[in-house]
C-alpha cells in the first residue's frame, strides 16, 4: 500500500494500525516528493476547510437573495393573501365534494397559514379541528401539545390521532415527519362550496375542461 502512494491515514483507516506504528514500519518507506504534493493538496483539512469556504459563500449568496425576494414581496394585501391561500389549496388542499375543506402537511408553516386564511374568510377558531397522523415510535400527547402551541388553538381542538402501526425507522426523510402530518379540518357548506368554485374558475382560466374539482 505504501508502494502504490497511500498515506499513513489512508493504510491506517484500512488496517486499523496506529499512526505511530506505521511510522516506525515505514520509516525507510517515504513517499515521493511528487506524492506529498498530491496528498498536501486532498489532505482532509484542506478539503474540509475548502467546503467550509464553499458553504460561507453559498449561505452569503442566499441572504442577498432573501434581502431582495423580500423587497420584491412587499407586504402582501387582503386579496393577495387571499389568492396565496387559494392557489395553495388548489394545491394541498382536500378535493372531495362535501361541506368540509382540509388540508394536510407535515410543515407547520403551511398549516399555520391555513388557519390564518380561514380566519380572514371569517372562520372562528373554535370551529376548526386538528387530527394527528402519527407513528407507533412518536409520543401522541407531547406531538398533540407541539401542534397546540405552534396554531395557538387549544387542545379540546384535537380529534384523537391516527397512530400507524409502522415506525420512522425505514423513512428515508424521517426528518419530514419530525411532528407527524397535521390535518386541519373546517365543515361548512358556504365556505366549502366559495372555495372549491373559486378553483373551479382559476382552473378554467388556465385550461378549458370538463373536469369538475
Amino acid at each position: 500500500m505504501r508502494k502504490e502512494g497511500m498515506s499513513y491515514s489512508q493504510i491506517k483507516a484500512e488496517l486499523g494500525i496506529s499512526k505511530s506504528t506505521l511510522s516506525v514500519w515505514l520509516r525507510d518507506m517515504p513517499l515521493p516528493p511528487e506524492r506529498m504534493y498530491d496528498l498536501r493538496d486532498y489532505s482532509e483539512v484542506r478539503i474540509e476547510r475548502y467546503r467550509e469556504t464553499r458553504a460561507n459563500t453559498r449561505k452569503m449568496r442566499l441572504e442577498e437573495v432573501y434581502k431582495k425576494v423580500g423587497q420584491d414581496i412587499g407586504t402582501l394585501s387582503e386579496r393577495e393573501l387571499f389568492l396565496c391561500g387559494l392557489f395553495l389549496y388548489w394545491g394541498e388542499g382536500s378535493k372531495t365534494k362535501g361541506y368540509t375543506v382540509s388540508m394536510s402537511n407535515t410543515d407547520p408553516s403551511v398549516i399555520v397559514f391555513f388557519r390564518k386564511w380561514l380566519n380572514s374568510m371569517g372562520v372562528p377558531d373554535e370551529r376548526i379541528r386538528i387530527r394527528l397522523q402519527l407513528y407507533a415510535d412518536m409520543e401522541a400527547k407531547k406531538e398533540v401539545e407541539y401542534w397546540s402551541s405552534i396554531l395557538g388553538l387549544p387542545l379540546h381542538s384535537f380529534r384523537k390521532p391516527y397512530i400507524k402501526s409502522s415506525n420512522r425507522l425505514g423513512l428515508t426523510y424521517k426528518q419530514r415527519f419530525i411532528h407527524g402530518t397535521c390535518n386541519l379540518i373546517y365543515d361548512n357548506r358556504d365556505i366549502a362550496e366559495y372555495v372549491h368554485m373559486a378553483m373551479e374558475w382559476i382552473q378554467s382560466s388556465f385550461v378549458a375542461t370538463d373536469v369538475q374539482i
